[in-house]
């Protein structure tokens, strides 16, 4: 159930925040993926719905709620000053737009963006939430994902198992027309200092522009751009 601190009501009710941050939840579900049981659970569910850390999708099942934001927003968000300082480089060097994602349950968030001043941009503002079914930064984050948030994304998905096997092997993705038609766009993993994957940094534009294959030609800049994010870490 994660990190023990010693005291047990805090802890199962961070195993739930942090179970139903990977995706949506009901009761069933919460209790099979904590294993609280179902009395503990759907207490500590709804008390933290009551104090907004939990709400409810239209199927009635958990989701991380407003209150968690908010205090997020106050916070010190170290991926996203990292990004910053690396983002506006590799706009500089490709010329296109570029965004960093990170994933949050079944969507990703764009949590910094660097776009060109001026002429024909994809942009995709800051605190856009955008599908984990498409796109080549869906991709790298669902590849890099736990196996059972795999499993639970590619239902409903462009990608396959076999497909992430090989952007695992080869270090980036790229997508064509995926999301939005005519926008191609090619993305790599960022890692924290323990290795995990954190976030997608990517790249994005017309076909016209990017061509059919955008992680040929941009793949190694994606790649060492995401290394001096994390070197910054």
């Amino acid at each position: 159930m994660g990190k023990d601190s010693g005291i047990g009501v805090l802890d199962k009710s961070v195993a739930v925040l942090h179970t139903v941050a990977r995706r949506p939840h009901n009761l069933g579900e919460l209790c099979d993926a904590t294993g609280l049981p179902r009395a503990t659970a759907h207490r500590l569910a709804v008390g933290l719905e009551i104090h907004e850390l939990l709400a409810r999708d239209a199927t009635g099942r958990w989701t991380p709620g407003p209150a968690l934001a908010h205090l997020a927003s106050n916070a010190r968000d170290e991926l996203r000053e990292a990004a910053l300082l690396v983002l506006p480089r590799l706009q500089g060097s490709t010329g296109e737009s570029v965004q960093l994602y990170r994933r949050e349950g079944a969507e990703r968030v764009c949590i910094a963006a660097a776009e060109p001043p001026t002429g024909l941009r994809d942009t995709v503002p800051v605190g856009s939430r955008l599908t984990m079914s498409a796109g080549s930064a869906a991709k790298v984050l669902a590849a890099w994902s736990d196996a059972d948030i795999r499993a639970a994304l590619i239902p409903d998905a462009v990608y396959t198992d076999r497909s992430l096997a090989e952007i695992r092997r080869r270090g980036w993705a790229h997508s064509i027309s995926e999301r939005i038609d005519g926008v191609a766009s090619a993305s790599a993993p960022v890692r924290n200092p323990a290795g995990d994957v954190i976030a997608a940094v990517s790249i994005s534009g017309p076909i016209g522009r990017l061509g059919r294959k955008p992680g040929e030609r941009y793949g190694a800049e994606l790649v060492a751009a995401a290394d001096a994010i994390t070197a910054r870490l």
